[in-house]
């Protein structure tokens, strides 16, 4: 098999990575999990707020690892911390032992939010396909949320049993997962880097800083997909409580969240078709006001769980869409740095709102936690429109 015809392989591989990436059984569950070990919702917001923290921190420097060393290096460590992380949660018992799993857990997903992506772009590049990038990645959005349709689904009946069975199984996918990621073709254009040093890491951090400051477009862009992934992000995680406060079974609260993946899938993979008739305004203008209406819908209607599709239906849309846009305007030997740290971005937003979220959960109920999401989603849809009528 020749050169190009590995690197065109690298779009299916990765179509079967994202699969078993998302085939996990602990998404939907695994906040009640440790909420069952006695944790507090204030508790369970400050270990997510530890896991953003640790890839806060992280970001950066696995960002420049997988510009480095190459993205296949970065996918195949992080799918190995990420089995470490799954066997630690299945053994520990208390808060720091839980926080050790959620920082390992951290580690290995910065490893991954940029080095895929970029391997799949700068194949197309390569391949002089970057045009359908777009469309594939809707694609990879589709089999996205399908595998976690059945994972939550699967995840919520293992759950009735014993939690820790979702944790085995997630493991024993990862292990296939591992095996997968050697099969991948590094794009000659990631191969020849140069030298592997720090101080290399370190221009490279600096040259893509530059990059999003000298690039506002790229700023802006940025700032606001990660925004409303940290929306629909927080809503996922504390909806399991507060279904399961209102009286749903373990396994219903995975069919619906297994409905809303499926939703997002459908979604995601029409996302180019859709872009094309409303356009980058329709995707930065009104879709994020009609997901701060949704978010209201989720926190005021008694069909919440209604407007909780919605919410993530657009999401992926917006996933999609936004993450063409910003791809377009990168230089491939700083697209994995640039994309982690718009991670980075996210993991930021979450380090301040999850624990606040937890906390006011506590304190009051979670429906004045998604009462505050809402506010803080409205708010931050007018400073969008603002900044698009400046532009």
């Amino acid at each position: 098999m020749n050169y190009r015809d590995k690197l065109r392989k690298n779009i299916t591989k990765n179509y079967i990575f994202t699969f078993f990436t998302d085939f996990t059984f602990t998404n939907g569950i695994w906040m009640i999990y440790l909420a069952s070990k006695g944790l507090s919702l204030t508790e369970l917001g400050l270990i997510e707020g530890i896991f953003h923290l640790t890839s806060f921190f992280m970001e950066i420097p696995t960002g420049a690892v997988a510009d480095i060393w190459g993205r296949k290096v970065s996918r195949i460590c992080g799918r190995v911390l990420s089995l470490v992380s799954s066997v630690i949660m299945i053994f520990a018992n208390n808060f720091l032992g839980l926080s050790i799993g959620f920082i390992i857990s951290a580690i290995s997903y910065n490893l991954e939010s940029g080095a895929g992506d970029a391997l799949v772009y700068d194949s197309l590049i390569e391949l002089k396909e970057e045009n359908s990038y777009m469309k594939i990645s809707g694609i990879n959005e589709l089999i996205m949320q399908v595998a976690s349709t059945g994972g939550l689904i699967i995840g919520g009946l293992l759950a009735k049993y014993d939690y820790s069975y979702a944790y085995m199984a997630t493991a024993i996918v990862t292990v296939i997962n591992i095996v997968h990621c050697f099969s991948f073709t590094e794009p000659k254009m990631d191969l020849e880097k140069g030298h592997k040093s720090i101080k290399v890491i370190k221009e490279q951090v600096i040259e893509s800083f530059k990059i999003i400051f000298t690039t506002k477009r790229i700023a802006f862009l940025i700032i606001f997909m990660e925004a409303i992934s940290m929306f629909n992000t927080s809503i996922f995680f504390y909806f399991q409580n507060y279904l399961l406060g209102n009286g749903m079974s373990q396994d219903k609260i995975g069919i619906i969240l297994a409905m809303s993946s499926l939703g997002a899938a459908i979604v995601g993979a029409h996302a180019y078709r859709i872009e094309k008739k409303i356009g980058e305004v329709g995707i930065i203008l009104v879709i994020p006001i009609i997901i701060s209406i949704a978010i209201w819908g989720a926190a005021l209607s008694k069909y919440y769980y209604i407007f909780f599709m919605i919410i993530s239906a657009l999401e992926s849309l917006v996933f999609v869409a936004v993450g063409d846009y910003i791809n377009k305007l990168i230089p491939s030997d700083k697209r994995a740095t640039i994309l982690s740290m718009g991670s980075m971005i996210f993991s930021f937003y979450m380090i301040v709102i999850f624990p606040l979220i937890g906390k006011i959960g506590d304190l009051y109920s979670l429906k004045t936690s998604f009462e505050l999401i809402a506010f803080i989603a409205s708010v931050m849809s007018i400073i969008s429109c603002f900044i698009i009528k400046k532009r």
